[in-house]
C-alpha cells in the first residue's frame, strides 16, 4: 500500500508542474509580460494616522449601539484593516526592531483573533469577540501615543 500511495504521490507532482509549465506559471518572462508589482508599503506615519482616525470615527460615530449579535462587524471590519495596514507598516520601518513594537504587535494579535471568528458575537454573550477587536483598538491607539515611533 506505500508504494502504491507513493506513486499516486509522485504522479501528481508530475502532472502540477506540466500544467504549470504548459500554462505559463514558470519563471521566465520570455513573453515579455514584467511580473506583478510588489505592493507599495505604506509609511509608518501615515498608517498610525490612519488607524488612530479609524478608532476616533468609531468613538465619534458612538461605537457599537446595539447589543445583538451582528450589529458591529462593519465597525470591526473598519478597525482591523488599518491595523493590518499599521504591522505591515511596523515590519518595514528599519531600524526599530521586534522588541520596541511587542507590545503593538500582541494588541494586533488580539484583534485578529476576535476577527477570526468570522462574525460579530455581540455584546451579550459570554467570551464574546468585541474586547478583542474594539477593546485592543482603543488599548493600540494608546500605546501608539506613548511610543511615538516618527
Amino acid at each position: 500500500m506505500g508504494r502504491h500511495t507513493w506513486g499516486k504521490a509522485a504522479v501528481g507532482v508530475v502532472l502540477a508542474v506540466s500544467v504549470a509549465a504548459v500554462s505559463g506559471c514558470g519563471s521566465s518572462d520570455k513573453d515579455g509580460t514584467k511580473p506583478a508589482a510588489k505592493a507599495k508599503t505604506v509609511s509608518l506615519g501615515v498608517a498610525t494616522t490612519k488607524f488612530q482616525a479609524a478608532v476616533e470615527k468609531f468613538d465619534t460615530d458612538g461605537g457599537c449601539l446595539e447589543q445583538e449579535p451582528g450589529t458591529c462587524w462593519e465597525q470591526m471590519q473598519a478597525l482591523i484593516g488599518p491595523a493590518r495596514t499599521l504591522r505591515t507598516a511596523m515590519h518595514s520601518r528599519k531600524g526599530t526592531g521586534a522588541e520596541f513594537w511587542s507590545g503593538a504587535y500582541v494588541l494586533i494579535n488580539k484583534m485578529e483573533k476576535g476577527i477570526a471568528v468570522g462574525e460579530d458575537e455581540g455584546a451579550t454573550v459570554f467570551g464574546t469577540n468585541r474586547p478583542a477587536v474594539l477593546g485592543s483598538a482603543h488599548d493600540l491607539s494608546r500605546w501608539l501615543d506613548a511610543h511615538p515611533a516618527e
